[in-house]
C-alpha cells in the first residue's frame, strides 16, 4: 500500500550532527543540566526547559558554578564562560522548543510522563527535528510509537556526571532511521564522547550489565551476608572499582534502580533482575540515597556526598577478642599466589617457610620472590638491604614437616578440593596445637577443608587477591567452626601484612567472586545473542562504568577455564539459572581457548 503523501519516509535525510545547532534539553535535573552544560561548552545554543521555575533557576546556578571552577582551574577563560552562559535560556514552557533540531528529554523515569512530552511535542517542533529519550530503563520502542514521526524517534543515553563521563549509548529501535541515527553518532562524537551503538532493550549494555551486579550486591546485604562497609571495600579493592557497589546505588537512587530492575525483569524474567526486597523497602521509605540524604548510608544532609556515622557504622577497636601470637607463618605452594603471599608476610617481618611437594619446586617460588623484589627495588618501591632481609626471612622446604613450628599454616596449593582436604589432613599432623590453619580458595568451601582436621575450630579462610603483594584486599571467611579468637587473629594479621581485611561467611564465591562473575556471565550472554560486541561492551563498562577493564579484557587475563570453574560452583551453590555458565563460555573452553595463557581467548594474542 502506498504511503500518504505527507507521511515521512525512513530514508528522509537528517540534518549531520554538526548542523544540530540548536538542542532543547527538557528536565533540568542532575542529568539534564550536565548534558545542556556538555552541549553549551561544545558550543550548541541550548534550550532548557522544565516545568519548575526552581530546577530552571537551580540549573542556570549550577552552570554558573561549575563554568567558574572551570575558570579556576584554567580550563575557560572569562570570555569562554560568558560566552557559555549565553547559550543556555531557560524556560517553563514546552513550545520553547519549536526552533530546536534536536530535543533530549530527561523527564523522570514514567511511560506516562515521557510519553506526554513526546505527544507534545509533535505538535511543537519542526518535522526533520530528532527527538531522543535519555531512558536508561524504559523501552525507546515504546516511546516512539507515540510519536507521529517514530523514525525521528531514538535515544540518547549519557551517564551521570554527563560532563566527565564519555560514554554515551545511541539506542535504536525498529522504527528508528539510520540517518537520525547517523546524525546523533556525529554529535555525540563532537562533544567529546564516546558512542556506542545498541539495540533497544532496558538497561542497554552498561545498565544492563551494573545493575544486576548493584541488585545482587544489595540482596547480599540484605542476607546479612556481609556488611555494607565490606562489601563496598570488596568491590574497590578486590577489582579495582571507583565506587562498592551499595554507595553507588546510593548515589544513583535507591528508586531510580528499582524502577531500572522492574523494566529489565519484565523483559527477561531472570531473577537476577528482580529487585531485591530492601530496593521496595528503601524507596517506600523515603530513603532514596543521596538525594534525600539516607540510603543504604546516612549524608550530611539532602544531596551530601559525606558520610556520616550512623547505628550501623563499625566502632573502631570495638572487637574485644584478642588474637593468638602469630610470629612465623607457613606458605604451601609453589605458585605465583604462594610466593605472593610469602613476599607479604616476609616485607612484614614475619619468618615465613615456603614449602612444596619438592625441594626444586620450593625454591623456584622462593627465586620468583627474590625476583619481584628485585623488580621492586628497582622502581624505587623498597630499599636494597629491606629486600635482601625480606628475601632472608624466608626458608624454602620441600617437605611440610617444615611447618612443625609455624604459627599459622597457609596453603594456595591447586583449587581442587580433594587436593586440598589432603593437604589439611597433613597439616593437621604436622603442625603444633594452637596453630592456625588459613586457606587461600577462592571458591570452596572452607568448612570442608576444616573437617579434614582434628582441630575445625582452628581453621579459617583467607583469600588473597592476585598478585598478592600489590592487591590490598582479603577476605576472611570464618565457618561454624571456627573460634572467635582465630578470626581475631586473622584479621589482627592482615593488619600487620597492610591489608584490609573484610568479613563474610563461608559460601561459594565469597563477596567479589559472588558479585563479578556473574556480571562477566552476562556480558558473555550479551555477545552470545548477538546484542553487542566485544569491544563496545569492554568501552562500555570502561567508559560507563568506570571499570578498569571490561569484561571480556578481564575474563581473558583470569582465564575461562577458571572463570567457568567458578560459575559452575555458584550455579551449583544457588542453584539459580540466571547463574548457569553461558554455553559461549563452555564452548570456548572445550576447545582450549582459555586467554592470553593459550594466546586465544574471546580475543587472539600474539605468542611470546
Amino acid at each position: 500500500m502506498d504511503a500518504p503523501l505527507n507521511a515521512p519516509s525512513l530514508n528522509d535525510s537528517a540534518p549531520n550532527g554538526t548542523s544540530l545547532h540548536t538542542v532543547a534539553v527538557i528536565g533540568l535535573g542532575t542529568m539534564g543540566t550536565g548534558i545542556a552544560e556538555v552541549l553549551a561548552r561544545a558550543g550548541r545554543e541550548v534550550i532548557g526547559i522544565d516545568i519548575s521555575q526552581a530546577a530552571a533557576t537551580q540549573a542556570v546556578a549550577s552552570l554558573e558554578a561549575s563554568t567558574a571552577r572551570a575558570v579556576r582551574g584554567e580550563r575557560l577563560t572569562d570570555e569562554e564562560r560568558r560566552d557559555v552562559l549565553a547559550r543556555f535560556r531557560t524556560f517553563t514552557d514546552l513550545r520553547a522548543a519549536a526552533d530546536a533540531d534536536l530535543v533530549i528529554e530527561v523527564t523522570p523515569e514514567s511511560y506516562e510522563i515521557k510519553q506526554q512530552v513526546i505527544r507534545e511535542l509533535d505538535g511543537v517542533v519542526r518535522p526533520d527535528t530528532i527527538i531522543a529519550t535519555g531512558t536508561n530503563a524504559l523501552s525507546v520502542t515504546r516511546l516512539a510509537a507515540e510519536s507521529a514521526r517514530p523514525e525521528r524517534v531514538l535515544g540518547l543515553h549519557f551517564f551521570n556526571p554527563a560532563p566527565a563521563m564519555k560514554l554515551v549509548e545511541v539506542v535504536s529501535s525498529v522504527l528508528t532511521s539510520p540517518a537520525a541515527v547517523a546524525t546523533v553518532t556525529e554529535l555525540a562524537q563532537a562533544l567529546g564522547k564516546e558512542p556506542v551503538a545498541v539495540g533497544d532493550r532496558p538497561g542497554f549494555v552498561a545498565d544492563g550489565l551494573l545493575f544486576g551486579y548493584l541488585n545482587q550486591a544489595a540482596a547480599m546485604y540484605e542476607a546479612k551476608y556481609a556488611s555494607r562497609e565490606d562489601i563496598d571495600a570488596a568491590m574497590k579493592l578486590g577489582c579495582g572499582l571507583p565506587m562498592g557497589p551499595l554507595a553507588l546505588l546510593d548515589l544513583i537512587g535507591v528508586d531510580t534502580a528499582r524502577t531500572v530492575l522492574d523494566a529489565m525483569y519484565a523483559e527477561s524474567h531472570d531473577r537476577l533482575h528482580a529487585p531485591a526486597p530492601i530496593l521496595k523497602q528503601l524507596s517506600e521509605a523515603g530513603l532514596t540515597g543521596r538525594k534525600s540524604g539516607r540510603g543504604f548510608y546516612t549524608y550530611a544532609e539532602p544531596g551530601s556526598a559525606e558520610v556520616v556515622p550512623d547505628a550501623l557504622t563499625p566502632l573502631e577497636g570495638e572487637r574485644h577478642t584478642r588474637g593468638r601470637t602469630v610470629r612465623s607463618v607457613g606458605v604451601a605452594g609453589s605458585g605465583t599466589m604462594a610466593s605472593g603471599i610469602a613476599e607479604v608476610f616476609a616485607k612484614a617481618g614475619y619468618d615465613v617457610v615456603l614449602a612444596a611437594r619438592t625441594d626444586e619446586k620450593a625454591e623456584t617460588a622462593k627465586a620468583r620472590v627474590g625476583k619481584s623484589l628485585a623488580r621492586s627495588v628497582d622502581k624505587g618501591r623498597l630499599t636494597a638491604e629491606a629486600a635482601a632481609q625480606a628475601l632472608e626471612r624466608i626458608t624454602s622446604a620441600g617437605s611440610y614437616e617444615a611447618f612443625a613450628d609455624v604459627d599459622l599454616a597457609l596453603e594456595a596449593v591447586a583449587e581442587d578440593l580433594e587436593i586440598k582436604r589432603q593437604l589439611f589432613a597433613t597439616l593437621d599432623k604436622v603442625c603444633k596445637p594452637g596453630a592456625i590453619l588459613a586457606t587461600t580458595t577462592s571458591s570452596l568451601p572452607v568448612v570442608a577443608c576444616a573437617r579434614a582436621t582434628t582441630r575445625p575450630r582452628d581453621v579459617i579462610g583467607m583469600h588473597f587477591f592476585n598478585p598478592a603483594p600489590a592487591m590490598k584486599l582479603v577476605e576472611v571467611v570464618r565457618t561454624v567452626l571456627t573460634a572467635d579468637d582465630v578470626h581475631a587473629t586473622a584479621r589482627e594479621v592482615c593488619a600487620t601484612i597492610r591489608k584490609h581485611p573484610v568479613d563474610c561467611g563461608d559460601r561459594a564465591g565469597f563477596i567479589v567472586n559472588a558479585l563479578l562473575f556473574p556480571y562477566l556471565n552476562n556480558a558473555i550472554k550479551m555477545v552470545q545473542e548477538h546484542y553487542a560486541t566485544l569491544d563496545d561492551i569492554d568501552a562500555a563498562m570502561k567508559l560507563g562504568g568506570g571499570y578498569p577493564m571490561g569484561p571480556f579484557e578481564l575474563l581473558d587475563v583470569v582465564g575461562l577455564d577458571v572463570s567457568l570453574a567458578i560459575e559452575k560452583v555458584l550455579h551449583r551453590e544457588f542453584r539459580d539459572p540466571g547463574l548457569a555458565p553461558a554455553p559461549l563460555l563452555e564452548h570456548l573452553v572445550a576447545a582450549g581457548c582459555l586467554g592470553r595463557k593459550t594466546g586465544r581467548g574471546f580475543r587472539e594474542y600474539a605468542r611470546r
